[in-house]
């Protein structure tokens, strides 16, 4: 059973799958963005030349749906100014020295075993400290963590689904926390079904993570807390860690078109967010570092890197041992994976709670995943359509964009797509599909601001 369309690129994995996790000393400096997470923007709570401590709140939350942001360091506010931002371009940011001999945080996935035991925490604790440690989805889309938590008597949540298919390609941060961080994984789930009352709870991995899988399934038989979690490997295919896909394939159950999965009863929640509920809830610690891949031909020592939010791409470029020679001359930094990621011209802009990668291809792998080089005329060839995991006809939803036709777009179901990238991937004529939609988008979100009320 799985999802209609998707693609299967070249996942490039080996590069970094056997390199574990490792913590990076303290950073130059970090350039905290009060953005990043769907919702309202954070307000700054400190002032310019403010001693702060590691774990303190700088970033206020004054919305139900946003999330606080915390400072991973001890240190110096040095300014609040706007900074280079993925998405943004500009937005205002946090910028803290670190004090002399300031001590990294370290790994606490080893504080978690066997006996974790669910049921000593309420589900009011859980969500409390949810929010109150600034969780937010961590696989990309930044939704605030403690909203998907409250539970509501008119859509309850019969399902929980933990996405650990990390589909990808380069990206092996997942990976290595479903590996190394088994238990803790397990007691985040087990927090986020009993928030919920949630009866069913699967763990969904593609089938060419093995290793992943046996993890699970020996952490799960040693846990008596976990017997009820079910792991199910799911095909090996690219957008496979789409929610709405992800569900198709573990539960044959449609996500209706402007739906969302609550409406179907089911939470759907990345792996590194399973971590990050387990770490607030039971130890309190918010959410300041995360783990990022770092990979691509263009890196010299490619690995996966437990770093504190606010980190320059630039710096943690460096400590993977930084450009190869070949980088240095013709290369593409993306601030994720080659798929859905964001081409970069900047490298001091900052990792952010969504941010679990950074890829940076030379010329020859710029071909082998098609990053788009000269666009020629469109053939018709219906590859985008049938590729498209979301049913929708793309190349109309592209040129309509591109006449500044947005009515026709918005026709089509624009706001449908999950902006995946598979239509670009497989398009002969080399046309930016899934760069059109996301202008479109843009644009019509622009359209509705400007109209009065």
């Amino acid at each position: 059973m799985t999802f209609a369309g998707g693609v299967h690129p070249p996942d490039y994995k080996e590069l970094t799958e056997n390199c574990q996790i490792r913590t990076v000393g303290a950073p130059k400096q970090l350039a905290i963005m009060l953005s990043q997470h769907i919702g309202a923007i954070c307000r700054p709570s400190v002032n310019k030349k403010d001693k702060v401590s590691a774990g303190q709140v700088i970033g206020q939350a004054d919305a139900f749906v946003s999330a606080p942001i915390h400072s991973p360091i001890s240190g110096t506010v040095k300014d609040i100014c706007l900074c280079s931002h993925p998405v943004l371009g500009r937005a205002e940011a946090i910028i803290i020295e670190p004090d002399e001999g300031n001590v990294s945080k370290q790994i606490c996935a080893a504080q978690f075993d066997s006996n974790f035991n669910p049921d000593k925490f309420t589900a009011e604790k859980i969500f409390n400290a949810v929010r109150d440690g600034g969780i937010v989805g961590m696989g990309g889309a930044g939704f605030p963590t403690n909203v998907k938590l409250k539970a509501n008597p008119n859509s309850p949540i019969h399902t929980v689904i933990i996405n650990g298919c990390e589909c990808e390609p380069f990206i092996t941060c997942d990976y290595r926390m479903m590996l190394e961080w088994t238990n803790q994984i397990l007691a985040g789930t087990l927090l986020a079904a009993k928030a919920l009352d949630a009866r069913n709870i699967y763990i969904g991995i593609e089938d060419n993570k093995p290793q992943a899988i046996e993890a699970f399934e020996k952490a799960i038989a040693k846990m008596a807390a976990a017997n009820d979690i079910k792991v199910v490997a799911v095909e090996t295919k690219y957008p496979q860690g789409g929610e709405r896909q992800l569900i198709k394939s573990i539960l044959d159950i449609d996500v209706p078109a402007g739906g969302i999965p609550p409406m179907v009863g089911v939470l759907v929640q990345n792996v590194a967010t399973a971590a990050a509920i387990a770490e607030a809830v039971v130890l309190g610690n918010p959410l300041t570092y995360r783990v990022v891949t770092v990979s691509g031909s263009g890196i010299k020592n490619p690995g996966n890197f437990y770093v504190p939010i606010g980190m320059a791409v630039g710096e943690l470029i460096e400590l993977a041992g930084g450009l190869t020679d070949e980088a240095a001359k013709i290369a593409k930094v993306i601030l994720g994976g080659p798929m859905m990621g964001f081409a970069i011209a900047d490298l001091s802009i900052p990792i952010t709670k969504t941010s679990g990668a950074i890829t940076v291809l030379t010329e020859k792998e710029i071909g082998s995943i098609r990053i788009k080089s000269k666009e020629t005329a469109c053939i018709r060839c219906g590859r985008c359509i049938e590729v498209c995991p979301m049913n929708l006809n793309s190349t109309k939803i592209a040129h309509a964009v591109k006449h500044n036709l947005l009515d026709i777009a918005e026709e089509h179901k624009m706001s449908a797509c999950v902006e995946c990238g598979c239509c670009s991937y497989v398009c002969p004529a080399d046309i930016e599909v899934a760069g059109y939609i996301k202008t479109g988008k843009i644009l019509a979100a622009r359209q509705k601001k400007l109209m009065p009320k």
